[in-house]
C-alpha cells in the first residue's frame, strides 16, 4: 500500500524551481505533513517557494547531486516521500555536455540507493519527453523508443532505466511521469538557459528582436504547469509501480506559430530574427496522453488561455529594462 501524501513528510527535490515549487504548493493544499524544498538554486529561484514557506513549507538551500545531502535531509526529517523535480535545463547541455548527464544519474544513484537500504518509502520521478528525441511514429506513447538526442536527454534516459533496474531487483516503490514541455508562471526567464516562451517575453519586454532558430516548424507539446502539478498529484495513489506516464495536453504546437501568438498577445509588431538551426534540436514531439487518461481524468488547459496567463505573470515580473 503506498503512503498517503496527507500527513506525509515528503521532500521535493529542485523545490525552489518552476515545476517543483508548483508542486510544494499542491502538496500543501493536499495535507502533506511536513514538505521539504531543497535546491541549489541554480536555476530556481527562493522567492518562486514564497507561498509554500508561507504556509509552512521548509526551505533547504543545498545539492542532492552531493555525496550527503540527500542522506542527511532524509534522516533529519525522517521522509516518507520523494518527488524528484532537480536537473539542469536541457540548455545547459549545450554549453557543459557531461556535466547535464552526470547531474541526472548521479542524483538517481543517490535516491535509489537510499531508498534501497529503506531511507523513504516512495520516490516519483520526473523524466523528460526530450528522452524520446523526435518521433519516429505520432502520437508518441510511453513504448516510443529512447533516442536522446543531447547529453540531457541521455541523463534523463539513463536515470528512467536505473530506476526500472531498482524496482526489478529490489521491489521499490518508484515510478516515472514524463511531462512534455511545461510553460506557465515561475519558468526562469533570466540568462541562456530559459525556455522559448519566457526568453520570447523577455526580449519584447526588454525591446530586444524575439529569435527563432532553424526552420521554426519544429513543433513541441506544451501543457501548462498546474495541469502537470494536477495530473502528478492525481496519479500519485494508482500509478503502477516501476512504470512510466506521459504528460501532455495532446496538441502540437510549431515554433513559427509559437512567436506569432506571443508576438499578438504582447503587442510586438516588429521583425524576429532567424537564427541557424541548433544541433541535436528535436524537431517533432507529438504525444500520446492515452495511458494518461486510463488512469485519471485530465482536462488540460487550452495553451491559448495558459498562454495569456503566463504571459501577464511575465510581465508583472520581468523587468522592461535589461
Amino acid at each position: 500500500m503506498r503512503t498517503e501524501i496527507k500527513g506525509a513528510n515528503i521532500l521535493v527535490t529542485g523545490g525552489a524551481g518552476f515545476i517543483g515549487s508548483h508542486l510544494a504548493d499542491g502538496l500543501i493544499a493536499q495535507g502533506a505533513g511536513k514538505v521539504v524544498a531543497v535546491d541549489n538554486l541554480f536555476i530556481g529561484r527562493e522567492e518562486n517557494l514564497a507561498e509554500a514557506v508561507s504556509r509552512g513549507a521548509l526551505f533547504v538551500r543545498d545539492d542532492v547531486e552531493l555525496e550527503g545531502t540527500l542522506d542527511y535531509l532524509l534522516e533529519e526529517h525522517a521522509i516518507d516521500i520523494v518527488f524528484h523535480c532537480a536537473t539542469k535545463a536541457l540548455n545547459y547541455s549545450f554549453i557543459n555536455p557531461s556535466n547535464a548527464y552526470m547531474t541526472n544519474v548521479t542524483m538517481m544513484k543517490n535516491l535509489l540507493e537510499l531508498q534501497r537500504r529503506g531511507a523513504f518509502k516512495t520516490l516519483c520521478h520526473f523524466s523528460s519527453s526530450e528522452v524520446y528525441g523526435s518521433a519516429l511514429y505520432e502520437p508518441m506513447d510511453e513504448n516510443h523508443p529512447y533516442r536522446a538526442t543531447t547529453t540531457y536527454a541521455a541523463g534523463k534516459a539513463a536515470a528512467d532505466l536505473m530506476l526500472h533496474s531498482y524496482v526489478l531487483q529490489y521491489d521499490l516503490d518508484a515510478f516515472i511521469v514524463r511531462p512534455f514541455n511545461n510553460y506557465g508562471p515561475r519558468q526562469n526567464f533570466i540568462g541562456p538557459l530559459s525556455g522559448i516562451i519566457p526568453v520570447t517575453a523577455r526580449r519584447i519586454l526588454q525591446g530586444e528582436t524575439p529569435e527563432i532558430h532553424g526552420t521554426g516548424e519544429q513543433s513541441r507539446e506544451f501543457v501548462y504547469v498546474l495541469d502537470t502539478v494536477a495530473a502528478v498529484l492525481a496519479l500519485y495513489p494508482v500509478m503502477p509501480n516501476g512504470e512510466a506516464v506521459n504528460i501532455s495536453a495532446d496538441g502540437q504546437t510549431v515554433m513559427n506559430d509559437l512567436v506569432a501568438m506571443i508576438a499578438e498577445q504582447m503587442g510586438y509588431t516588429g521583425e524576429v530574427l532567424r537564427k541557424p538551426a541548433r544541433a541535436a534540436d528535436v524537431f517533432c514531439h507529438h504525444a500520446s496522453n492515452q495511458k494518461l487518461q486510463s488512469l485519471i481524468r485530465f482536462s488540460p488547459t487550452p495553451f491559448a488561455q495558459g498562454l495569456a496567463q503566463t504571459l501577464e505573470w511575465y510581465k508583472a515580473h520581468i523587468p522592461t529594462q535589461a
